[in-house]
């Protein structure tokens, strides 16, 4: 292991000089200053994490809480939390991964030991039992999704809201008129789960607005649960000509049961989804989709959470606009016989 000691004796300088161009506590000349930075990467000094953390009072490390939960798309979240570990290390944060569904437990155990700087929360629900918690610390947090009330805190997200309506809207504009949503598995709902609860009030309300019949129907994902799903939508309305997918599982045994069932995609049909482009890509029918902007909601919220630690930040929200691609997968509604 390489010292401070050493970079001092290679550079020319004192040691005190080399731990003043680490921490930038004091100004160093720039002749000075590239010298050590060149015997630091030269002799492939690290400074030691511990020290550093006492002398700073910082770990350099962010907590993002993530709970992985048999209900959720793992992939997506995932991808958020590579963005966010990517994203951190360009500002000098390492990430420490929390995946346990301990709620409040898991707040207070970062917020009372020091492991971390800073916190981002993801699985956020509308009346999240965890933002007491945030708004009764000074430790900086951003969260990636939207409770009911925002209020005190810094929240990064998609504007669920306004991707269900932009779902139903593009349907009626092809001159669906029954629309059923097929939506994410049922405990979903029960934890009242802000993206999901967000995006079914979209829905509804630009069906008001168009006077459309719109009938919601949850889904565990997988052939059995949608063939049951798919079952009970056409019997209750078997005019249905238009659907919207909040369910990455379900997107394929969908497709699959449509076409077992002689209703071609989007002749007798229309599908849209609300997924990663990924997912709609590589369905055996390219959806129409509105894109879950993973990476850039990931990147964002660290963004915001450095700036706190910084000091240059403030509490807010960023909701992202949603798009909307248009693929194979919608056309115009069928005429009645």
């Amino acid at each position: 292991m390489v010292t401070l000691a050493e970079v001092a004796q290679h550079a020319g300088v004192s040691a005190s000089t080399v731990s003043y161009v680490l921490s930038g506590k004091r100004s160093i000349s720039a002749t000075t200053r590239q010298r050590v930075e060149e015997s630091i990467r030269e002799l492939g000094y690290h400074p030691n994490a511990g020290a550093r953390a006492l002398a700073s009072n910082r770990s350099n490390i962010i907590a993002l809480m993530i709970p992985l939960r048999t209900d959720i798309y793992v992939p997506v979240m995932m991808e958020i939390a590579v963005a966010v570990a990517t994203t951190a290390r360009t500002h000098g944060y390492d990430v420490l991964l929390l995946t346990g569904e301990e709620g409040p437990d898991a707040v207070r155990r970062v917020t009372g030991s020091g492991l971390a700087d800073a916190m981002i929360l993801m699985d956020v629900q509308l009346d999240d039992e965890r933002l007491p918690l945030l708004r009764g610390t000074d430790q900086p947090s951003a969260l990636i999704g939207l409770p009911a009330d925002p209020s005190g805190l810094t929240c990064v997200d998609l504007d669920f809201r306004a991707a269900g309506a932009l779902c139903l809207g593009h349907l009626a504009a092809l001159g669906h008129r029954d629309i059923a949503v097929i939506g994410e598995a049922p405990a979903v709902y029960e934890r009242h789960t802000g993206f999901a609860e967000r995006t079914l009030d979209g829905l509804r309300g630009r069906a008001r607005e168009l006077g459309l019949r719109l009938l919601h129907r949850p889904c565990e994902g997988g052939y059995d649960a949608m063939a049951v799903t798919l079952a009970r939508i056409f019997d209750e309305r078997p005019g249905t000509t238009g659907f919207v997918v909040q369910n990455e599982s379900a997107v394929e045994p969908l497709l699959a049961l449509l076409r077992q069932q002689g209703r071609a995609v989007p002749e007798d049909v229309s599908v849209v989804a609300i997924c990663p482009d990924q997912v709609a890509t590589q369905a055996s029918v390219r959806l129409t989709s509105v894109a879950v902007p993973a990476q850039e909601m990931g990147r964002r919220a660290v963004e915001h959470l450095v700036a706190k630690l910084d000091g240059r930040g403030d509490d807010g929200v960023v909701l992202l606009a949603p798009e909307l691609t248009v693929r194979a997968s919608t056309g115009p509604a069928p005429t009645a016989p």
